[in-house]
């Protein structure tokens, strides 16, 4: 059972809706996307005029598993590539921890996995992709044509155009995936063993396929090291009342444990990593109720948008004679050498942990233009997602941490709130690269700026 024959007609035809729908937008009305979900943390600017339908552009359009390869709509999740990919016995290179999360989203934001430390970001498998730019033209992209976009483009989030297709590289998987996971007792000694794997790709003289960790408090931390295997035997399931984050946990040494590839790749979505935990849903009592098809992170999403529209968190507090809290959820890189000391800062100046770890190391030796972290270097992924009570002034914690990850040499993804000036955002984030680019592909401003959208319409 493979993509169906009219999976590519079908995207055609999504195209062409696409464009009609843009060509129906007054030109000088800002453009963006109609889509009933989102993975943004950051709320999303108010427009008085229809979103781009993009109803035609969410299948997998082609798998060639002689080439490796698939053309993707740019609205297909990974939920759905993942299946589709699989049946050939292939995946995309980096698959994205929830299962809503776009290709096009990755690629025009950031995505990261596992398996980040040896194939780096999911834009760094495209080969090629489909922009609809602010003049209304549609250019094939690559790094052989308009390759000033191709560079640009991740990390653009949809500010200099919008993509309806990308052809994308696979790797080769296997039925199930076997996991250590290995306890440290001192931050720096798990940062020397996460050093040692992404160079030489084992640990213990093993290999190792994916590699992300999980930071409880300073004494306990842990690597996931997960190997892909066709040895046939049983699978653990955290689908239903067993909670993956709490497998891990151990008191010294090494455990085992085994997933499918399938379960391996959506781990994290059943509880959204841990934050589940806000909505009950790890309560064993109220576990037992909740369907199963909704433990998944598009329903928590769901939640906190109606959170933030009524405002039920801080009414909560305020009958409880508590402040309000704000809101941290945010995702940082960090070089390998600086990890250490941000987290011992961040365990003593942020009351948050769990704190999610996954290390990164770029397949491209040229970089990329919007998120300029050094090509060959190893850096750190540190996620950490949940409120903290308000401060002084408006988000004086996210505030306080972007501080801190820039004097280390980091940097933060936009996908949550950002409190930069104009100038610090420049530097960071592409700067006079990027303004060339909106020059040529968006010169009359259709799309929104990218310090516009990730600062200023909090």
């Amino acid at each position: 059972m493979g993509v169906p024959a009219s999976a590519s007609a079908a995207h055609v035809e999504g195209v062409e809706r696409f464009l009609a729908s843009y060509r129906s937008i007054p030109s000088a009305a800002a453009v963006r996307l109609a889509k009933p979900t989102s993975n943004l943390f950051r709320d999303r600017a108010k427009l008085s005029t229809p979103g781009l339908d993009v109803s035609g552009l969410t299948n997998v359009i082609s798998v060639d598993p002689d080439a490796r390869t698939a053309d993707v709509a740019g609205m297909c999740t990974y939920e759905d590539l993942v299946a589709a990919t699989c049946q050939y016995g292939l995946s995309p290179l980096v698959v994205p921890q929830l299962k809503t999360i776009t290709l096009g989203g990755a690629v025009a934001g950031l995505g990261i996995e596992s398996a980040s430390f040896r194939n780096g970001l999911p834009h760094e498998s495209v080969l090629e992709l489909d922009i609809l730019t602010g003049t209304g033209e549609l250019l094939t992209v690559s790094p052989q044509r308009h390759p000033d976009l191709f560079r640009t483009y991740p990390n653009s989030y949809g500010t200099l155009g919008y993509s309806t297709r990308l052809r994308i590289e696979l790797e080769p998987v296997k039925p199930f995936v076997a996991l250590r996971h290995v306890r440290f007792h001192s931050l720096s000694h798990l940062m020397a063993a996460m050093d040692r794997i992404i160079d030489t790709g084992e640990f213990d003289g093993v290999s190792v396929d994916y590699l992300d960790g999980v930071v409880f408090n300073a004494t306990e931390s842990y690597l996931s090291l997960g190997v892909r295997t066709a040895a046939p035997g049983p699978a653990s399931d955290y689908t239903g009342q067993r909670i993956y984050y709490r497998s891990i946990q151990h008191d010294t040494g090494t455990t085992e444990d085994r997933l499918t590839m399938h379960d391996y790749f959506w781990r994290w979505d059943t509880d959204w990593f841990w934050c589940s935990g806000a909505f009950g849903a790890q309560n064993p009592r109220v576990r037992r109720w909740w369907p199963r098809r909704y433990r998944r992170s598009s329903v928590y999403w769901k939640l906190v948008a109606l959170d933030r529209r009524f405002g039920i968190a801080d009414r909560i507090e305020k009958r409880n004679g508590r402040p309000p809290r704000e809101r941290v959820v945010q995702d940082v890189e960090l070089p390998l050498e600086r990890t250490t000391e941000f987290l011992e800062w961040f365990l003593k100046a942020v009351p948050i942990a769990p704190i999610w770890l996954c290390p990164l190391r770029l397949r491209d030796h040229d970089g990329w233009s919007l998120y300029p972290i050094r090509p060959g270097h190893s850096y750190v992924n540190v996620g950490f997602w949940s409120s903290v009570p308000v401060g002084a002034t408006d988000g004086a914690t996210n505030r306080l941490i972007e501080e801190k990850v820039g004097s280390l040499d980091g940097h933060k993804s936009l996908y949550s709130d950002s409190y930069y000036n104009r100038e610090e955002f420049d530097e960071l984030y592409g700067g006079e690269t990027y303004k060339t680019a909106k020059k040529i592909y968006d010169p009359d401003s259709r799309f929104l700026d990218l310090y516009a959208k990730a600062v200023q319409r909090r």
